[in-house]
């Protein structure tokens, strides 16, 4: 790896591989924070040396939950306007070998799991996904009713399940319709298939509210929540 060509966050380029060999001696709360802070910048930004550090994230990562967390923040920002695609191209042995690890590792349903199933999601390219879900203990996802134009908030976790549209200070909610798990095809039956093979029960449960259907309260029109969000926020890859 020629170093000397992979800025970091911060255009220096002697630092990143600095503190790789430091992490890989010894795990170091501190080295791990200047690590990330370099490598990922505010919250979609990422150099060369971010794709360029991925092979030894990815080597650390069955062992360091700082790796893993890291190197999915990484990968998260994958389709972002980073100007770097090749070097994200030269990872994909890296990326592949890192979607095997954490398969494992969410088998053995961790403490760091949302995290590492993020991870799993930006991986498996999808990114909007990767970016959106916090767990279902109280997700909010935004989506334009395909019918009428409503802006509608979607609420998923502790506090119900539903759709939501203000005018002024008035609101109108509807009750989301989870899909049967027989009914989950494609993103929405890999993610839900993994939830229930670790036992993340509340995890598997938002999933099917996730792919099911909204009713919009303006014009009491339905739509799938997962097509129209994927709609509106998956990136176009180049």
């Amino acid at each position: 790896m020629d170093w000397e060509q992979m800025r970091d966050c911060w255009f220096e380029t002697d630092r990143v591989p600095q503190l790789l060999e430091r992490v890989k001696r010894q795990e170091d709360a501190d080295t791990w924070a200047e690590l990330g802070r370099r490598l990922v910048l505010e919250h979609d930004l990422v150099s060369p040396a971010s794709f360029a550090a991925l092979p030894d994230l990815v080597h650390l990562a069955p062992r360091s939950a700082e790796a893993r967390a890291l190197s999915g923040r990484i990968l998260e920002r994958a389709a972002g306007h980073h100007g770097h695609d090749h070097l994200l191209v030269d990872c994909a042995g890296a990326i592949a070998e890192f979607g095997r690890v954490l398969d494992g590792h969410l088998r053995s349903r961790p403490a760091d799991y949302l995290v590492s199933f993020r991870a799993l999601l930006a991986v498996a390219g999808e990114y909007h996904w990767a970016n959106a879900l916090e767990g279902f203990t109280d997700d909010i996802y935004h989506v334009t009713c395909p019918h009428c134009g409503a802006g509608m908030t979607i609420a998923i976790g502790q506090f119900g399940c539903y759709s939501q549209v203000w005018h002024g200070g008035e609101e109108t909610r509807r009750e989301l319709q989870p899909a049967a798990e027989t009914e989950l095809t494609g993103s929405g039956r890999w993610m839900h298939r993994i939830a229930v093979r670790d036992r993340q029960e509340t995890l598997a449960n938002g999933i099917t509210y996730l792919f099911g259907k909204a009713k919009c309260p303006d014009c009491a029109s339905v739509c799938n929540v997962a097509d129209e969000y994927t709609t509106e926020n998956r990136p176009v890859m180049r």
